[in-house]
């Protein structure tokens, strides 16, 4: 086994008037208390920091005010006449779960040559973090939430940037997809990423943007709905921390023309009806979502379709795992390692999954729902699909098919605890690569898929000629926003973006 790594830097300084044994390895910045020999050994009082963790390192001069961020910091008194030389070590923490807050511990030694010495190895460190991003682009919607985005930003995001020397470029939008097309425009190449501040509308503008462009650039149509897409380069986040997660994206098309990108839910029925209820109901704010759910529960609607997909059979892992995906997940490695292969080699692959067998599931159902990751949140704290992966490249697809408003009930009430919410005779679950909604009833300008349609649920009308189904469609619900088109081809494209995350926690 190997052993700890080296120390770069070792040295006895002073925090607080105590003496700390310092230390400085490629990956750890720590600090330990010096004790008598005689003193016990409990509780040690150690403290270390990841260097990926660091946000800057500063030289404190002798009337403390930190050099580089201009900020005035008490020094210690002595009763020596030592001539003392500090350096502060800004960094971040958690403070509580899913919650990181920037601390800073100031280190005093009396030779000003050791000080400048640390100073220059804990930046050194710094410079050598492949991952931490230098020039950002920052787009601040204005109008969203609580109108608070540029507030937030000039506040809380901007001295951390100053901090770490990292350079923005802040673009307020003015308009709706005011992002999205200054990213299909603008020169990208001097950017290390891409920062969003507002809500899901504003990353849904900038994530459209950014691959749209990445596929604009490569002569990629995205109208082609087998169209392999090649991921994105540049990351995507609000407040970098200096790491990178890749996600999966699932394109969507109505025919031949493309509508959406979808990261999180793909919903119809339900969450279709519930969001297009909500729409009409927005003065009431975020409640409006239990309002219009509670009455989309008591409508009840379902609706008859075909749902045709492509086994994810080459994945490891299934949707009913007990597991969840985390940090540094083995399956979502797996995805990864198939993106890096050669495009020879993909293509082949695709040849031989569109040689495989679709299948089809036909019937009446109160949802269909697509899942690119788990989507937990405060209410559904496991998420929609507990076992779906960020970036192994598949969608997990639930169906819930036509049942009584009891079942169905006990089917949501599963998503606020931990009992198997698949657990149900009318829900199915599969993970797929592609899938295709056909409605049985299709608008007039969709002939060809009425067409489908017919062949499709020909030998359900047929054995049920009273079934009196309600000439009935839903909508999708795409991230929060409303696609029309009812039938939809969706296929994911394995890690096609990059986020300033550290993935997910246990």
């Amino acid at each position: 086994m190997e052993g700890p790594l080296p120390p770069l830097l070792l040295s006895r300084l002073l925090v607080n008037n105590q003496p700390f044994e310092v230390t400085l390895t490629e990956t750890v910045f720590s600090w330990q208390p010096l004790r008598p020999k005689n003193a016990s050994s409990a509780g040690t009082g150690r403290l270390s920091v990841p260097v990926c963790d660091i946000v800057a390192v500063c030289e404190t001069e002798e009337d403390g005010i930190s050099k580089e961020s201009g900020r005035w910091q008490k020094m210690p008194s002595f009763s020596t006449e030592l001539t003392l030389h500090a350096f502060t070590v800004h960094h971040v923490q958690r403070s509580k779960r899913h919650h990181w807050e920037c601390n800073e511990v100031t280190f005093y030694c009396s030779d000003h040559l050791l000080c400048n010495q640390w100073v220059q190895a804990l930046k050194e460190q710094l410079d050598s973090q492949a991952m931490r991003p230098k020039h950002l682009i920052v787009f601040i919607n204005p109008f969203g939430g609580k109108q608070l985005g540029k507030q937030i930003y000039y506040d809380k995001v901007a001295p951390l940037f100053r901090l770490a020397c990292i350079t923005a470029e802040v673009i307020v939008t003015e308009r709706a997809n005011h992002a999205r097309d200054h990213l299909l425009e603008a020169d990208l190449a001097k950017y290390d990423g891409i920062v969003s501040v507002g809500g899901d509308g504003m990353f849904s503008e900038v994530m459209h943007g950014l691959i749209s462009r990445t596929q604009k650039n490569l002569g990629i149509d995205e109208n082609y709905p087998s169209a392999e897409l090649v991921p994105c380069d540049l990351r995507i986040g609000i407040i970098p921390a200096g790491d990178s997660q890749p996600i999966d994206v699932s394109s969507v098309h109505h025919k031949n023309m493309f509508l959406k990108y979808s990261v999180s839910l793909l919903g119809y029925g339900f969450y279709g009806d519930t969001l297009i209820d909500s729409e009409k109901n927005r003065w009431m704010g975020p409640s409006r979502y239990n309002f219009s759910g509670f009455k989309t529960f008591l409508s009840h609607h379902c609706y008859e379709g075909a749902v045709s997909f492509l086994p994810a059979t080459e994945t490891p892992g299934s949707p009913r795992d007990p597991r969840p995906c985390t940090a540094g997940c083995h399956i979502c490695k797996y995805g990864g390692d198939q993106v890096k292969i050669s495009q020879k080699a993909r293509n082949l692959k695709c040849i031989e999954e569109e040689q495989q067998q679709w299948k089809v599931i036909k019937g009446k159902f109160l949802a269909v729902n697509s899942m690119n990751m788990s989507c937990a949140c405060p209410k559904s704290p496991k998420g929609l699909s507990p076992a779906a992966h960020l970036a192994d490249g598949t969608i997990d697809l639930i169906l819930v098919h036509k049942c009584s408003r009891l079942s169905f009930l006990r089917h949501l009430i599963r998503h606020t605890n931990n009992d198997d919410q698949f657990d149900h005779a009318f829900v199915e679950v599969h993970r797929v690569k592609e899938f295709k909604f056909t409605p049985k009833y299709c608008d007039e300008e969709d002939s060809d898929i009425r067409d489908v349609g017919k062949n499709l649920f020909g030998q359900i009308c047929r054995d049920h000629p009273s079934c009196s189904c309600a000439q009935l469609q839903s909508s999708w619900n795409c991230d929060g926003e409303i696609i029309k088109h009812a039938a939809i081809d969706v296929k994911v494209h394995c890690q096609l973006v990059k986020l300033f995350v550290r993935g997910i926690e246990e």
